[in-house]
């Protein structure tokens, strides 16, 4: 990550969110795209609509330069193009906060993400100002700037958008600058800047959907690890055929079947659609039209599990390991304290998990690879030092 002028002075981005740029035209995109592609930095937001359909709506992209805030509209701009390869520039930073849902809107409407990236929470949970920190709580807690709430809730496909919508967006990347400014030269001095890459790499990487079918859905249902090859091919079966129609008619998963009531189908196991229909939770509309397709997934459960044997769902730890996984905690909260970043960061409860699983066979235990490598450094060999001691007294 290079370094970036002082001349991203927030007062002056502050005061553009006032008049704001508003970009509604593919030359317009592009003029100022030639622009951006010059400079070391730009912010960047999106507000989006996610309500009715599987995908998130674009309703607004917002960005920051050295003297000016943009709205680019993407109900009226047709070729992004231009913005595409400002996102592939390799030598502009690109900075946002908590930019999970910003990547993946980025990646399902114009199919390409911001490279490199600079999260701001991110950064914040590795100087331990805060885990999850909201950006109006750092920007007062860092600037001393008081941002309201509320446009939180607007409507953002509405047009034309008001004055208040226009200033509120702006100023959601006006400050960002500044923030990542005063986050690189901390971690610069702590030498800290090379974990933030770590992170800002894994960030990017988990964006890019891996499982478009579905296929591995089914793993998520813990509580269901008991059950059969052939009922677990069932639930497989049915969570992928959920993913695949909810993404090909773009609604959310719970318009075609509940969580529960595919745990519930698979359970009761229905033979008819009257049976189906004492399913709790299941749309009439959904029997009348997906009925069929649901229950020839019961009916063909044991010829699936034979040609296509499902992966079993990883049961729950053993109740020997509560007393265990304390210690374990206690060890990666010392490490964070050691280094000064927030514990949460340090190690998440996933990660933990597949940790402890990676040696319940054979005692050989192993990092998980989404560990980043510093935060590997920084607590792997202390836990894997417990863990080969508990595997002594086991």
């Amino acid at each position: 990550m290079s370094q970036t002028p002082a001349a991203y002075d927030w007062q002056v981005l502050e005061a553009s969110a006032d008049q704001p740029i508003v970009i509604t035209d593919n030359a317009s995109l592009a003029k100022w795209c030639e622009h951006w592609q010059t400079l070391p930095m730009v912010a960047l937001d999106t507000e989006f609509q996610r309500v009715e359909t599987f995908y998130p709506i674009p309703g607004l992209f917002q960005l920051a330069d050295d003297q000016r805030c943009y709205l680019i509209d993407p109900l009226a701009v047709t070729d992004f193009e231009p913005l595409k390869a400002l996102f592939r520039n390799p030598d502009v930073l690109k900075v946002l906060h908590a930019a999970t849902e910003d990547l993946e809107l980025f990646q399902n409407s114009l199919g390409v993400l911001p490279e490199p990236v600079f999260d701001t929470q991110v950064a914040a949970a590795i100087l331990n100002w805060g885990f999850s920190m909201g950006l109006q709580r750092m920007l007062q807690s860092v600037l001393g700037v008081e941002v309201g709430k509320h446009e939180t809730t607007s409507d953002w496909l509405r047009r034309p958008l008001t004055a208040s919508q226009e200033h509120y967006a702006a100023l959601d990347v006006a400050y960002l600058p500044a923030i990542c400014q005063k986050q690189k030269d901390a971690l610069e001095a702590r030498g800290m800047l090379e974990w933030l890459q770590q992170e800002s790499d894994a960030m990017l990487k988990q964006a890019v959907d891996e499982d478009p079918e579905g296929a591995e859905y089914y793993k998520r249902f813990t509580q269901m690890w008991t059950l059969p090859p052939h009922k677990i091919a069932a639930l497989r079966d049915l969570t992928a055929w959920r993913e695949q129609t909810c993404r090909s008619r773009d609604v959310p998963r719970n318009r075609i079947l509940r969580n529960q009531a595919l745990l519930e189908i698979v359970n009761q196991w229905p033979k008819n659609n009257f049976e189906l229909s004492r399913v709790d939770e299941i749309k009439r509309a959904i029997i009348r039209n997906d009925g069929a397709q649901i229950l020839s997934f019961l009916k063909n459960a044991q010829k699936s599990a034979e040609e296509n044997p499902p992966e079993p769902i990883l049961r729950p730890l053993p109740y020997f390991w509560n007393k265990p996984l304390k210690k374990l905690k206690a060890i990666v909260r010392e490490c964070a304290a050691d280094l000064d970043v927030a514990p949460e960061i340090m190690l998440r409860k996933k990660e933990l998990d597949a940790l402890i699983r990676s040696g319940l066979d054979d005692n050989n235990y192993q990092m998980p690879e989404a560990v980043s490598p510093w935060r590997a450094r920084a607590v792997g060999d202390k836990l894997l030092a417990a863990l080969k001691e508990i595997g002594k007294r086991d």
